[in-house]
């Protein structure tokens, strides 16, 4: 056998090696994320004596799938769940497509003071929200705004400083002349938004669609400032005012449960979109 097939069978070698040592690697790390999720799920179908049993019951031995009808009968979790995914997806659908014409608008039109209007709303991401809550909720309560869903979606459906951030930075790739030939034939700046610069920065925007989505849905500072009635909650300060009633009943498979369904949401958006996030990644690295 010749040093060049040895070497090559080395090298064959070491590759699966590697590959194995990776794999090991990935899978222990989502074992290791996944697990307080299974934990979570496994809970909210045991027993109480189950959920305190030492040593710990991992699969409950008959699954208490009334701690779910509980849930839904003497909780707001019904309430809460409608007014998290109204609050969500208003402020997530609208919200993108403002924030996807204001890019376009800061990376391609050609505005006057275009990068002194950039830098002024990069600095507001250096204002944190705490600084803000006050005067927010002052403005609010004047125009009686206070304990609806108004405060939650009407600021939010302006756009997203970050979002709009991200998306002008993808869109810097696209060569200007694409635009300029656009306008030549005749296309209004509508139209070269809708059928060549939206089809473009899709994935970019299903990527950041869903890191807003889950910020917004898992959301407790705005809501439990602005939300007072109980079935004007969103489902986070549900969850959080049930934490307060059950635990004290050591009821934690009903607190659980609900954790679940708030789960939900985010995991189907995550698998609409995933494979558009996929692209946006292997976008990303190609332009690199």
């Amino acid at each position: 056998m010749s040093s060049t097939t040895t070497m090559d069978l080395s090298r064959t070698a070491r590759t699966r090696i590697t590959d194995t040592v990776v794999w090991i690697v990935l899978a222990s790390g989502a074992i290791f994320m996944l697990a307080p999720l299974l934990w979570m799920l496994s809970t909210s179908l045991k027993t109480q004596l189950e959920v305190f049993a030492l040593p710990p019951v991992w699969i409950p031995e008959v699954p208490q799938w009334d701690t779910y009808v509980r849930m839904w009968e003497n909780s707001y979790i019904l309430s809460g769940f409608a007014n998290s995914a109204i609050v969500t997806f208003s402020v997530t659908i609208l919200g993108t497509l403002t924030c996807s014409l204001a890019a376009f608008s800061i990376a391609k039109m050609r505005l006057p003071y275009r990068n002194a209007i950039f830098i002024g709303l990069l600095t507001g991401i250096m204002i944190p929200f705490p600084t803000l809550m006050i005067p927010q909720f002052v403005i609010f309560a004047r125009i009686g705004w206070v304990d609806t869903l108004l405060p939650l979606i009407v600021p939010a459906v302006f756009g997203n400083i970050i979002v709009i951030f991200f998306l002008r930075q993808y869109l810097e790739s696209v060569p200007n002349s694409l635009i300029e030939a656009a306008k030549i034939d005749g296309a209004s700046f509508w139209q070269i938004f809708w059928r060549m610069i939206f089809p473009i920065i899709r994935p970019a925007v299903a990527a950041q669609f869903i890191l807003w989505f889950m910020a917004v849905w898992n959301d407790y500072l705005a809501p439990i400032l602005y939300l007072r009635t109980p079935e004007r909650q969103t489902l986070q300060v549900v969850i959080a005012n049930m934490n307060v009633q059950y635990a004290t009943q050591r009821d934690y498979p009903l607190i659980m449960g609900a954790s679940v369904v708030a789960l939900l949401p985010i995991v189907v958006v995550f698998l609409i979109f995933q494979r558009q996030i996929i692209e946006s990644i292997a976008l990303t690295g190609s332009k690199g």
